[in-house]
């Protein structure tokens, strides 16, 4: 089975979204950053938002497959890993 690439955990607490592909498989990760003061996040309320669609062409012309939400945390991120590679 083909492994998923995601960036590490700071790069989402950065504010930063992620697109990827595997073989068919697209997908769009968005961070949903709640911050504790200007410099700190708060990793307890934040969140990765992602989506997933098979298929050659962009987000905007695809029908999203399916979508879901994960904690900003380590374990969070290996679940996000797990549910798009199970829908490879």
């Amino acid at each position: 089975m083909a492994e998923i690439f995601l960036p590490t955990l700071h790069t989402f607490a950065m504010k930063n979204t992620f697109t990827g592909s595997c073989g068919p498989l697209r997908f769009k990760i968005v961070p949903k950053v709640e911050m504790l003061t200007a410099k700190e996040v708060d990793m307890q309320n934040s969140s990765i938002f992602a989506e997933f669609w098979h298929g050659p062409l962009c987000y905007e012309k695809s029908q999203i497959e399916g979508q879901a939400t994960f904690p900003m945390s380590e374990d969070g991120r290996q679940a996000l890993k797990t549910w798009l590679e199970s829908n490879i």
